[in-house]
């Protein structure tokens, strides 16, 4: 595969990225767009930092491109909509610059309390001027951060170990955090009792300007506020005002709305005196861009060579890693999504999913996603992945129920998935046995014990009749076709399905001879992925 490096990234990703057999690295930072647009194509996958910009025109026509890796959180330089679109992942490191994020803004916090950039800077003018510079502790102060995330919580962490309160805050997130942190439902009450206030939320239309005049006519005019997150999410303009009327103490900024700041705003508020204003340090350690570029290489080729997709900003439930358990459903979902698309005729219209059991407990979104991929590729001419095979589906109208229930008989999970088409409805029930094999028990109302994988051939009879399963084994002995394994079932009604794995794929001609047997309803042949031993 071919990686192109697309932004200044870290010795050590480059180097593990060398050290992979079956991937090709090119190395072009400081593209332009039209430029990047030019080459972005020839390549698989492609990391990059906050330099790179991934917009429309790059995007327009990707060619072969699969995966972005962020070497980073932010992906404000991406456009994901487009990226969704088009089949490309576009993942995050979330976890790797964490603690320098969460670093700095304790440095700032503390710098900001204790005036060290003007007493520094006074000092260093020849001046002795220790009165000018009385500070304040920050222990026994309530801090208010806005934002539980993997940020937020470790500078809570931090403030608590300084002796501090600690309030908390997140628009998207009601519950309880830790002991050590009281959590408020409103923004506004946090602004009226907090000393400090610091953000760590992404910023999204939500959280986009979301500290503003209403929020700085609640806060203490001693209080400070800290932005090492995202520029923007703090209103800068009211931020400038608050800090000309006297409504605050100070800011300290490491963000911008664009970067290097280019609004007078920003510029204003850089040059104020109560304001500590540096480049966008928070992932700026050696540590933490080691950390990211690893991360990002090993993430962008593991999701590559078909394995887990990690830290998916554009993939439902893709979040984090997946669970092992979880793995095995995914499998068996996209299988069972492979064999309903072949043996349901007519235009897909909805598709219901019913998770029984303990499975019904977890975050079964990645599990119908890969559902979707398996009903949705053998009808399409694009790539159909976990990225863009939910938008896919919504496109074309076809809707989508998931059900979740506890009650279970047989099997400890099952997953149930009814396909509905404008000709008919096709059902599936299907499990995991010995916590990693996927079995299909059932299919179209018939009990059996089906492997999803290989080569299979399904037949469905009118009515059964002797020799049947005999007919059918002879005719494919007749062309030198294995079975390796095979399931039959009848219903009361006398209706039979018979499913079986075959060793070589049957050819139109053998599928036609089977098809002119008597009773035979209908023939699906199909080709699944191997299953792991």
């Amino acid at each position: 595969m071919k990686i192109l490096i697309a932004d200044k990234l870290s010795q050590v990703g480059i180097d593990w990225l060398q050290s992979q057999d079956d991937v090709e690295v090119a190395i072009m930072p400081d593209l332009a767009p039209d430029e990047l647009a030019k080459v972005v194509g020839d390549y698989d996958g492609m990391i990059i930092r906050s330099g790179a910009k991934v917009n429309s025109t790059v995007l327009e026509n990707p060619g072969k491109l699969r995966g972005i890796a962020r070497a980073g959180v932010g992906v404000d330089n991406v456009d994901v909509p487009l990226a969704t679109e088009k089949g490309i992942v576009v993942m995050n490191t979330p976890g790797g610059n964490t603690l320098s994020t969460a670093e700095l803004a304790m440095t700032l916090m503390m710098a900001l309390s204790r005036k060290i950039s003007p007493a520094s800077e006074s000092l260093r003018s020849g001046e002795w001027n220790r009165k000018a510079f009385q500070g304040t502790q920050m222990a026994s102060k309530t801090l208010g951060i806005v934002g539980m995330g993997r940020v937020g919580r470790a500078v809570a962490k931090r403030a608590r170990a300084m002796e501090m309160r600690v309030l908390g805050f997140d628009p998207f997130f009601a519950g309880q955090v830790s002991e050590d942190i009281e959590m408020v439902k409103d923004l506004n009450e946090l602004c009226k009792r907090a000393d400090y206030i610091t953000v760590h939320t992404p910023k999204t239309p939500e959280t986009e300007g979301m500290i503003g005049r209403e929020q700085f006519a609640c806060t203490k005019p001693t209080a400070r506020v800290i932005n090492a997150a995202r520029g923007g999410i703090i209103d800068p303009a009211a931020l400038l005002e608050a800090l000309i009327e006297g409504r605050i103490a100070g800011a300290a900024l490491d963000v911008y709305t664009s970067e290097p700041p280019e609004s007078e705003v920003e510029k204003k508020l850089i040059q104020h005196p109560n304001v500590l204003a540096v480049p966008h340090l928070g992932a700026s350690t050696e540590e933490a861009q080691e950390q990211v570029a690893i991360e990002a290489a090993m993430q962008l080729v593991e999701a590559l060579r078909g394995g887990e997709v990690r830290n998916a900003v554009n993939a439902p439930g893709f979040g984090q890693s997946l669970p092992e358990t979880m793995r095995s459903y995914t499998e068996l979902a996209r299988r069972m999504g492979t064999i309903l698309t072949h043996i349901t005729p007519g235009a897909l219209s909805k598709i219901e999913i019913v998770y029984r059991g303990g499975i019904s407990e977890q975050n079964v979104s990645p599990i119908t996603t890969y559902l979707l991929v398996g009903l949705l590729q053998p009808h399409l001419d694009q790539l159909v992945n976990v990225i863009n095979a939910p938008l896919l589906a919504e496109q074309r109208g076809v809707e989508v129920e998931q059900i979740t229930s506890a009650k279970v008989k047989e099997f400890s999970n099952l997953i149930q998935v009814s396909v509905h088409t404008d000709q008919a409805c096709r059902t599936a029930v299907g499990t995991i046995f010995g916590s990693k094999f996927p079995r299909v028990i059932a299919l179209d109302g018939f009990r059996v014990e089906m492997r999803p994988e290989g080569h299979v051939v399904v037949m469905f009879h009118k009515h059964d009749m002797p020799g049947l399963v005999g007919k059918v084994g002879t005719i494919l002995g007749d062309n030198s076709i294995n079975i390796a394994d095979m399931t039959f079932s009848r219903k009361k009604s006398g209706k039979t399905i018979l499913c079986v794995n075959l060793d070589q794929a049957p050819n139109e001609s053998v599928l036609d001879t089977i098809r002119t047997m008597e009773n035979i309803e209908s023939v699906h042949a199909m080709e699944l992925p191997g299953l792991m031993p």
